[in-house]
């Protein structure tokens, strides 16, 4: 049965009316440690790990054992209470009773083997009662949680961890765990002989009011799991909710950057289209000298020896050519040659032209392209803002921000630990 947990009772630091104090000397004390000592002992890296990601002062934790002791979701230990048979069949001053003490010593010697989850901090048998008894006060603890310290109490955690999983209002997981203990103790009896007489229930060994405070007792443990339950399937609510309000956020900022992407391009799509058009102009103008000038260059820039006509016959073809015709001429071929060396020059210009006008056209096709996807985009975008919108209006705009808040707070921290890493690394390679 599940006991109320009072250690100073199982250690006997005080000794209740039906405890007869000269036979304490044959009780059994398994272990015993300090509730606080052992809540350092299993908390205190896990409180470090948390504490180091909190950037609020206000969300740390200075001491885990009082949070729990003082909290009202877990309790700070579970006790178990084992007995074989009453004070009628197994009388503790009797030799069945000493056969009973020996069942249960051999039942503790593997108890923390099979509940690796469940840490034993305080365990004694009795035999200063009227029954051999055993209480057994340990702390659930389950690691690698998603929500507060990764490794911390939890009954419901720790029994589902050892195979015990919830169902009907009879089947929790501690009524689960309970049973498989009772096998195991059944186990052991039937090496000594000893057949577990199931008669259904056991209560008929109780008192009326006794059987109404076992009853409570379940209830109450029944709640309490129900409640664990709950709450754990809230946190887990809470953490996709978070997780899909973060994804909402990075929605919502690429929408801004969606947004100031299309102006810029905007921008620099009128900037090509201008560009292009002054691009366009300037071709137009120099298309036609350039024609003019290829054909004209073609025509005069041959040596002068071949261009001078032979003399008349009024006069000699060598005063002709001497004095007045090949001078002339070679201030024409200069001229001509000159006027080449420009048209050479202008339809440098006008081929680097051409190709500026044509990686204009093709920025200007891109850009079009790129406005086109960030229309789109922008669209989308203004669809999932619509969406988020409605999820603030249902959870509300606290809560909403809250969550994002909390969000951006765990990116930071994640973020610094990047850069704690890499800068191990770093430190290391040199």
């Amino acid at each position: 049965m599940m006991g109320k947990g009072s250690i100073n009772h199982n250690t006997r630091a005080f000794s209740a009316k039906n405890v007869d104090t000269e036979r304490s000397i044959y009780n059994v004390e398994f272990c015993h440690a300090e509730i606080e000592e052992v809540y350092h002992e299993l908390f205190v890296e896990a409180l470090e790990r948390y504490n180091a990601k909190q950037k609020r002062n206000d969300r740390k934790i200075d001491n885990y054992y009082e949070k729990i002791r003082q909290g009202k979701q877990e309790k700070l230990f579970h006790e178990a209470v084992f007995q074989i048979g009453n004070k009628d069949d197994m009388n503790a001053k009797s030799e069945e009773g000493q056969l009973a003490k020996e069942i249960l010593i051999e039942f503790m010697k593997d108890f923390q083997k099979r509940n690796p989850y469940l840490h034993v901090f305080s365990a004694h048998l009795h035999m200063d009662e009227e029954t051999p008894h055993v209480h057994v006060d340990f702390v659930p603890v389950i690691c690698n949680s998603k929500r507060g310290l990764d490794t911390r109490v939890s009954l419901k955690g720790a029994l589902g961890e050892q195979g015990f999983k919830g169902g009907t209002r009879g089947a929790t997981e501690w009524n689960q765990w309970i049973e498989s203990e009772k096998q195991e103790i059944a186990q052991i009896m039937g090496k000594y002989g000893i057949e577990w007489k199931q008669l259904g229930t056991h209560n008929k060994h109780l008192s009326v009011l006794d059987f109404e405070k076992q009853e409570r007792a379940k209830e109450v443990a029944e709640l309490e799991a129900k409640k664990e339950s709950l709450e754990e399937h809230n946190a887990a609510i809470l953490e996709t909710s978070e997780k899909w309000l973060g994804e909402l956020e990075n929605l919502e900022q690429e929408i801004h950057s969606a947004q100031e992407n299309r102006e810029e391009a905007d921008k620099r799509a009128e900037v090509a289209k201008k560009e292009a058009a002054r691009y366009e102009k300037k071709l137009a103008e120099i298309a036609p000298m350039v024609k003019d000038m290829e054909r004209f260059a073609v025509k005069y820039s041959y040596d002068p020896e071949e261009v001078l006509p032979e003399a008349g016959t009024l006069e000699s073809g060598k005063t002709y050519r001497e004095k007045k015709t090949k001078p002339l001429i070679e201030k024409i071929i200069m001229v001509l040659r000159s006027v080449y060396r420009e048209y050479l020059n202008i339809s440098n210009r006008f081929e680097k032209l051409q190709d500026a006008y044509s990686r204009e056209q093709d920025r200007n096709e891109r850009l079009k392209n790129r406005l086109e996807e960030s229309l789109e985009e922008n669209r989308e975008l203004r669809t999932i803002t619509t969406d988020f919108g409605r999820v603030k209006k249902v959870m509300g705009a606290e809560q909403v921000n809250a969550v994002i808040d909390r969000a951006k707070q765990q990116e930071q921290i994640e973020a610094e630990q990047k850069r704690t890493v890499r800068r191990k690394h770093n430190r290391e390679a040199r």
